[in-house]
């Protein structure tokens, strides 16, 4: 199982929208707005790096009013 945290970037004011629509993705764990350089931090799991990517490039990029996403890959040293 991987696990990534995804910083995203949004248009002025469609934070909390695109935060409860991404909750709804599959492999969502919690989808939270904040404040700060991003405006929405999602925590995330897949089975493979793989799959993790296809999650964030074909189910959470496309949401409407995201303008950037930054995944972070949990690590365990």
């Amino acid at each position: 199982m991987v696990q990534a945290y995804i910083l995203i970037q949004t248009e002025v004011g469609k934070a909390s929208t695109v935060a409860e629509t991404i909750s709804s993705v599959p492999g969502v764990i919690r989808a939270e707005d904040v404040t700060g350089p991003y405006d929405v931090i999602v925590r995330a799991q897949a089975d493979t790096v793989d799959e993790l990517g296809r999650m964030v490039v074909a189910k959470i990029q496309q949401v409407e009013g995201i303008t950037r996403t930054l995944t972070c890959p949990v690590v365990h040293l």
